[in-house]
């Protein structure tokens, strides 16, 4: 089953778990869907899940850059050493945060929500992995 969105237990043990006030990198895996799936009656104009994410991040990546966030690292990836033969990506990102709490408010933010109906229309399945850096 795809993993899309976080559900309100996975925000919570989010916010419980993590460090506050202190940075955070989240590591996003992504697949795209061929065509993007946007809900009936939407009204968006048939595109690729590529084009699709592409929507998204236009406004994604000015609200990372608001929250004090920055995109370390973009890829294509490409082959699999270590996972399940049916597992693949098509892309990788690394999202750096200043706190739990910035990335927690985009989350929040209207103009952010909007734009996130591109992100669900574009993706087949992802991952979302927060994680601390390492000094």
């Amino acid at each position: 089953m795809p993993s899309l969105n976080p559900s309100a237990d996975q925000l919570k043990r989010f916010a419980e778990q993590m460090p506050a006030g202190e940075p955070i990198v989240m590591l996003n895996l992504l697949r795209f869907n061929a065509d993007a799936v946007y809900p009936a009656g939407s009204g968006e104009q048939p595109c690729s899940g590529k084009e699709a994410y592409a929507r998204y991040s236009r406004t994604a990546l000015l609200k990372v850059r608001t929250a004090g966030g920055a995109v370390e690292s973009m890829a294509q990836a490409r082959v699999a050493l270590i996972a399940p033969d049916q597992e693949s990506w098509d892309e990788v990102l690394l999202v750096r945060y200043p706190s739990p709490q910035a990335f927690l408010t985009m989350l929040s933010d209207a103009e952010y929500q909007a734009a996130a109906v591109h992100r669900t229309a574009a993706l087949a399945d992802s991952r979302l992995i927060a994680c601390t850096p390492r000094s």
